[in-house]
């Protein structure tokens, strides 16, 4: 393949995958119309619990060099500096378990709220459906993979935005302390979790494909559970001794489905493991060159301690950024699924009309034909019908001629493709 080629590759790929964020901003505007206090609220602990690391870990190197220095000159050396700078930590360390603990507060308050706003978007968006529409096995494909996520994937991409903006003001912290270091270690910083990151985005991206196309085997596994456990189904299956043959089924495919997942749990697990594995040599890397470096006399004990720390709590960002990213990828997925469903197209709706006007000539028929979605044949054919007020009618037909398809038209339930009621 030709550079160009390959570049352009490359970019389809990435556009592909930046093009997957586009709900981000649909589910932020969601989850503040649904609460506008907390969402204000999570954005300012999260800018408290973001700046603070950096804070403590600066103050941390204040506190070690201090301690040396009055080692070093214990004649003359006054402790008061130093417990103040211990202090000032202490509080540091208390205003970011506040930080978490009200953003863990605010998470679980959202929670039901998101859940329940969500839900109701799904039964108003059901109510404004046609019939033809729920008996369509694709449509219901497509309400199964919206109601299975709809609740949590709004709140579970908010709360990873919230992270991914208080692990980026960490990192922006750390980043500049190590500047003073050596501009590489900042590179180093970041750079030692992307190979797990691009793994874990491909492997995100396999587990949604794998959840979307076998969402016709999801609903043959709910509708199995439905009639072997319910009461309305057991005489059927009692009379007609289906129970072994269902049971056998839903065992089928749980069986299918679990294969599936066992091998991609099983790659997954063990990519990345290997290339955590890189995060990991980057970390300890770092420390021999901050420690040889103390060795030197290049930067002072409390400048090594400091190093350390901001190597350490900095990984553990990247990692938490990049899985942060990984996992809003992977909601923005889930919430195709969602918006698919609620941008799924409806019919106007109907007139508020209760008789015609020509009361006395009945209901009519005229040239009525109907054919359900998918089908080759129509169920019904250019139907004439009149039924005349105070008239009885019989409508008689073998299985499948189209009489349940005629008074379905007839209350409305169904449109007619051609002709008119």
């Amino acid at each position: 393949m030709s550079p160009p080629s390959q570049m352009a590759k490359a970019g389809t790929r990435l556009g592909g995958f930046l093009s997957v964020f586009r709900f981000s901003r649909r589910a932020i505007e969601l989850v503040w119309q649904t609460s506008p206090t907390l969402t204000i609220v999570m954005a300012l602990l999260t800018v408290v619990a973001g700046a603070l690391p950096a804070v403590a870990a600066y103050i941390g190197q204040l506190i070690v060099d201090g301690v040396v220095l009055i080692v070093q000159d214990a004649t003359g050396a006054d402790p008061t500096r130093v417990l103040w700078l211990v202090a000032a930590e202490g509080l540091a360390i208390a205003g970011i378990a506040a930080a978490q603990t009200g953003l863990s507060i605010c998470k679980q308050l959202l929670r039901a709220q998101l859940g329940q706003r969500v839900n109701v978007l799904i039964l108003e968006k059901a109510l404004t459906l046609d019939l033809t529409q729920f008996e369509d096995s694709e449509f219901n494909d497509r309400l199964t993979r919206a109601r299975r996520e709809a609740s949590s994937r709004p709140l579970s991409l908010v709360n990873r935005t919230f992270g991914l903006a208080q692990n980026a003001l960490a990192l922006t912290g750390f980043a500049a302390l190590l500047w003073q270091f050596s501009p590489l270690a900042v590179l180093l910083l970041f750079g030692g979790g992307i190979p797990a990151f691009i793994a874990e985005v491909r492997f995100a991206n396999a587990a949604f494909q794998l959840f979307y196309w076998r969402s016709p085997e999801t609903r043959k596994r709910m509708y199995l559970e439905t009639v072997l456990a319910r009461e309305d189904y057991a005489k059927e299956v009692k009379l007609y001794q289906l129970g072994p043959l269902l049971l056998r089924r839903y065992r089928e495919i749980f069986e299918r489905l679990y294969r599936e997942d066992r091998a991609l749990t099983i790659r997954r697990g063990w990519w990345g493991f290997g290339l955590g594995l890189v995060s990991t040599v980057a970390l300890y890397g770092s420390f021999v060159w901050v420690v040889m470096a103390a060795v030197a006399a290049t930067i002072t004990l409390g400048q090594m301690t400091m190093y350390m720390m901001v190597f350490k709590q900095g990984q553990s960002a990247v990692s938490a950024s990049l899985n942060a990213i990984n996992g809003m990828y992977e909601d923005n997925l889930y919430l195709s699924n969602l918006y698919e469903f609620l941008e799924d197209p409806v019919r106007t709706a109907g007139g508020a009309e209760t008789e015609g006007s020509e009361p006395r000539a009945g209901i009519g028929f005229e040239g009525v034909s109907f054919t359900y979605p998918g089908a080759e044949q129509p169920a019904l054919a250019d139907v004439d019908l009149a039924v005349r007020p105070g008239t009885s009618l019989a409508i008689v037909g073998a299985n499948g001629s189209g009489k349940t398809t005629l008074f379905k038209l007839l209350v409305g339930l169904y449109r007619p493709t051609a002709g008119e009621v």
